[in-house]
């Protein structure tokens, strides 16, 4: 997509995103919306897209740093939960409670029982997230390792991306074939009904966030949508179950 079709689409789909707001603050929706994936898979990016024209007070970004002691010895999802949406809001969680079956269960962070009993639990807790009223969207953000690499190198060389460089990502290159079992083992055990998996594919930074923000908002009814804007590319987003039953893949 070259860069004026992505300002003009971009800035088409985010009057989109103003109205959805309004819709949601003056319905008392509760909407989460959850960004897992690889290390520079554009998580920041398409969140500061999404938020750049929204009402702040209105609007929650959340991206939880490394538990305390105290939230170590609490119940695993309580931090989480703290940070859920009230009536009228939108919260975007950079990472999520999937850390566990992720980076924990590749670094080591998290013991086997850890990880057994979050895959055993996390279903059920989703069940009671979303029957409590709470619209939860699930996007797995599909990065290749060429394009990962590359990325991961332009954030060592650039002085303002110095603050994104971390251990972990230090070993995300060294680690890739771990990353990506434990990913099929999460999509895999996490893909319900009640809160299903959708792939974006994120080699193109400007088509994976117009597809995404388009399928965001497509999920919903509000005043004055414009339809027309929100038809996404299947080859860009797309439900785990393409991938289930043969007909996608996800970067190897």
């Amino acid at each position: 997509m070259d860069k004026k079709t992505y300002k003009a689409t971009l800035e088409a789909l985010q009057i989109e995103l103003v109205k959805f707001q309004r819709h949601v603050i003056a319905d008392g929706l509760r909407v989460l919306v959850l960004l897992e994936g690889r290390d520079a898979a554009g998580k920041d990016g398409v969140i500061k897209r999404i938020v750049e024209h929204m009402s702040p007070r209105d609007t929650r970004v959340v991206a939880l740093g490394v538990p305390s002691d105290r939230e170590r010895k609490s119940w695993y999802y309580q931090r989480y939960v703290e940070e859920f949406p009230a009536e009228g809001e939108i919260a975007l969680f950079n990472r999520s409670w999937y850390n566990r079956a992720g980076v924990e269960r590749v670094m080591g962070y998290a013991t086997e029982e850890e990880q057994r009993l979050f895959m055993e639990t996390v279903a059920d807790f989703e069940r009671i997230v979303v029957h409590g009223g709470v619209s939860l969207i699930k996007y797995y953000l599909d990065i290749s390792r060429e394009e990962q690499a590359e990325r991961l190198g332009e954030r060592r060389d650039d002085p303002l991306k110095q603050w994104k460089n971390s251990p972990v990502d230090a070993q995300a290159q060294d680690l890739w074939d771990e990353y990506s079992a434990a990913r099929d083992a999460m999509l895999v055990s996490t893909h319900r009904p009640a809160a299903p998996w959708t792939i974006v594919k994120t080699d193109d930074k400007r088509t994976a966030r117009i597809n995404l923000i388009r399928d965001l908002l497509s999920r919903f009814e509000y005043d004055g949508r414009d339809g027309s804007l929100l038809d996404a590319d299947p080859d860009v987003v797309f439900r785990y179950d393409q991938v289930a039953d043969g007909k996608a893949e996800l970067s190897k």
